[in-house]
């Protein structure tokens, strides 16, 4: 065998070892939780494995992977590089994967098709990670970080966040650097604005909370909005649910501060001393000379007192400008954040369920034959 057959046959079988190499795992829940199901070739529809539409989770292995929402690798599509992606929520596919195929490792790829970094390698050993969003509803530029940031304005992501996917535990989010100002602890999930909890587009610093960390329940921020996928599954039977509460959740009420310029009580004690004196001689010699014998003395004594308090009171005011001093007044005022999502409770059959909703609902919810919410 000549050298040029064997550098093509030893080429070739890399290729076709490295092909077999990469797979991908997907889970039924987030987190890398319930039923899987793993491929190293590509699959052009889930429905013929029973894994259509349910796919929430997902590890990578070896190249990357193009995942899309249709068969056939049409609609919806995020290409995945080797890793762990706890959640498919972030890139708009969870419970919608129909479709996949491992890519070539020279196809060049356009940097806007591909989904969020993974959260770690794809060894199982998911780490806390947290990925900030431009948009609202996970859209525009995106920044990730599995470490503490002390200052986003390093980064050219400061005051730019208004959507947040939280993975693998809780972390702090704070409107100024290092930490300070107002701040909410997020738990983990998907948080499509931040306008709920008053921090949207002014996130400047995050760090990860200790797993054995105690927080205060005031602390937390407005749970994650679960994404699920509402639409009508095939010859699905529908059918028409009361709503019988509605829930806007929006951010907590607002402090606002002002600093007003406020008059002094002048005190008793500053009264005019030397005035009270010169009134009780005049109130005297007045008081003297009305009436006869011990009238004169009661009328006397009246004088006294009389011309002692007028002439303690002269000038007091007159002549003299009124002390006055800052003084800085709140008042608490409703958050003018609008409202991120609604938590909807709507019966069914007998059976109270509750779902949260991006938009207010009508008088009716339309549900399938489980109750489930459906588009």
């Amino acid at each position: 065998m000549n050298t040029a057959l064997r550098t093509a046959l030893t080429v070739a079988g890399l290729a076709v070892a490295a092909q077999a190499a990469a797979s991908v795992t997907f889970y039924e829940r987030d987190g890398f939780q319930g039923r899987s199901f793993t491929t190293q070739k590509q699959v052009g529809n889930f429905q013929r494995y029973g894994f259509n539409d349910r796919a929430s989770s997902v590890a990578v292995t070896g190249e990357r992977w193009e995942v899309c929402e249709d068969a056939r690798f049409s609609g919806r599509c995020a290409i995945l590089r080797p890793g762990n992606y706890p959640s498919l929520a972030a890139m708009g596919l969870n419970d919608q994967v129909s479709s996949a195929r491992a890519l070539a490792r020279n196809a060049r790829i356009d940097e806007n098709r591909y989904a969020p970094a993974p959260v770690a390698s794809a060894d199982g050993d998911a780490k806390p990670k947290v990925t900030f969003y431009e948009g609202e509803g996970f859209s525009g530029r995106s920044f990730s970080t599995e470490r503490k940031i002390g200052d986003f304005e390093r980064f050219g992501f400061n005051d730019r966040a208004s959507s947040v996917v939280v993975a693998g535990d809780r972390w702090e989010v704070c409107e100024n650097p290092r930490f300070s100002g107002r701040c909410a602890v997020l738990r983990p999930g998907s948080y499509p604005s931040l306008a709920a909890m008053g921090l949207n587009d002014r996130v400047s610093s995050v760090r990860d909370v200790s797993r054995n960390a105690r927080i205060d329940e005031s602390r937390y921020a407005p749970a994650p909005v679960a994404q699920q996928d509402y639409r009508r599954r095939q010859n699905e039977r529908l059918y028409e649910a009361n709503v019988t509460s509605v829930r806007a959740v929006v951010g907590p009420p607002e402090q606002r501060c002002w600093v007003a310029q406020e008059q002094i009580p002048q005190e008793q004690s500053k009264a005019n001393v030397p005035g009270a004196i010169a009134g009780a001689l005049i109130g005297g010699i007045l008081g003297h000379q009305v009436g006869n014998g011990r009238g004169n003395d009661l009328a006397t004594v009246g004088g006294l007192v009389a011309g002692a308090a007028v002439g303690a009171n002269v000038n007091r005011g007159a002549g003299q400008a009124a002390a006055t001093q800052d003084v800085k007044r709140c008042e608490s005022v409703p958050s003018q954040a609008r409202p991120s999502e609604w938590d909807v409770t709507y019966s069914f059959r007998g059976q109270e369920h509750r779902v949260q909703m991006t938009t207010p609902p009508g008088a009716t919810v339309t549900v399938n034959e489980q109750g489930e919410p459906r588009a």
